[in-house]
């Protein structure tokens, strides 16, 4: 897995300019950080991204971060630059277990780190502290699949609407045409990016290569192993939880924050008004400081733990 370590660094990149190097420089972003080895005092953080994302989709979140923040960002499995040998296992304990093995690869393992996952990604990263709590002291879970919902999302009801037509095959987040494309951020961002044509052609170039792959992945993810593993592992879950989640999110519905709530009655439920499911790129600045925040009340709450003990 490609991975970067790096510490929040100073960079101020307008939204535009942003994806804009996203789509067609990814490489070039990077040089705008310090590179960070050592781990400092505080948790070291390990992102998650979603689905047909990669570990740069967090640039913005990073942003934010203190300077000497310890933060690893890791391309899941098969996603941008990790490898697909076609033996891989893409179903979400499949994930996990590649994950942990990338823990352990880079000894990230040997204190218990901070684990932050979105979309896909919460799910992986939820799952993840079910089966491997000794390697976590906290997690934040930010819009996760793999709930069940008590309210359909606006994809989850066209993904309905699809399966009784001619385009049961297509998926609102593989877009395989300019409109598609469109489509596609306007369900995953509340706040409308107004792209030029040209970035929205990137785009779509970018991401037509790898098209069969996501829609293997998302079998995987949205099949009946996957589909609610979160959801089946909650009971498992023992570190503190915070949970993030856009309230117009169109992808998975809010309501799923209530579903943690009651599951994890102590987990710490932040909803965002005006954002949608793309949280790290709507509201950067908001995740790093609810991140950071919750991280500094559970070392407060250890501290004050030890001096009851």
């Amino acid at each position: 897995m490609e991975l970067i370590m790096i510490s929040g660094g100073i960079l101020v990149v307008p939204v535009l300019a942003f994806i804009t190097s996203f789509l067609f420089w990814p490489g070039t972003l990077l040089k705008a950080y310090n590179w960070y080895w050592r781990r400092g005092a505080t948790p070291s953080l390990l992102l998650l991204h979603g689905f047909s994302a990669t570990k740069d989709m967090w640039l913005p979140v990073v942003k934010y971060l203190p300077r000497n923040q310890h933060v690893v960002c890791v391309d899941m499995p098969g996603h941008e630059g990790t490898s697909r040998t076609g033996a891989e296992d893409y179903c979400i304990q499949g994930q996990v277990a590649r994950i942990h093995q990338f823990v352990k690869s880079i000894g990230l393992d040997k204190r218990p780190f901070h684990l932050v996952g979105t979309s896909m990604g919460g799910n992986v990263a939820g799952v993840y502290a079910a089966h491997h709590p000794a390697d976590l002291c906290s997690a934040t879970l930010i819009c996760p699949a793999g709930l069940v919902y008590p309210t359909d999302s606006e994809f989850i009801s066209r993904l309905r609407e699809l399966e009784k037509t001619e385009m049961k095959d297509s998926i609102p987040l593989i877009p395989t045409t300019h409109q598609e494309l469109e489509d596609m951020l306007k369900l995953c961002c509340y706040t409308p990016l107004n792209l030029p044509q040209q970035v929205l052609r990137g785009l779509l170039a970018n991401r037509m290569p790898n098209n069969g792959f996501y829609k293997e992945v998302f079998m995987e993810i949205v099949g009946e192993k996957s589909r609610h593993s979160l959801q089946e592992n909650l009971h498992l879950i023992t570190s503190p939880v915070q949970v993030i989640w856009g309230k117009e999110d169109q992808v998975v519905d809010v309501s799923g924050a209530a579903v943690l709530k009651t599951s994890l009655p102590s987990c710490q439920v932040e909803v965002l008004d005006d954002c949608g499911h793309s949280v790290a790129l709507e509201r950067p600045r908001k995740a790093a400081n609810l991140i950071m925040d919750f991280l500094s009340a559970q070392e407060v709450n250890g501290e004050n733990a030890k001096k009851l003990s």
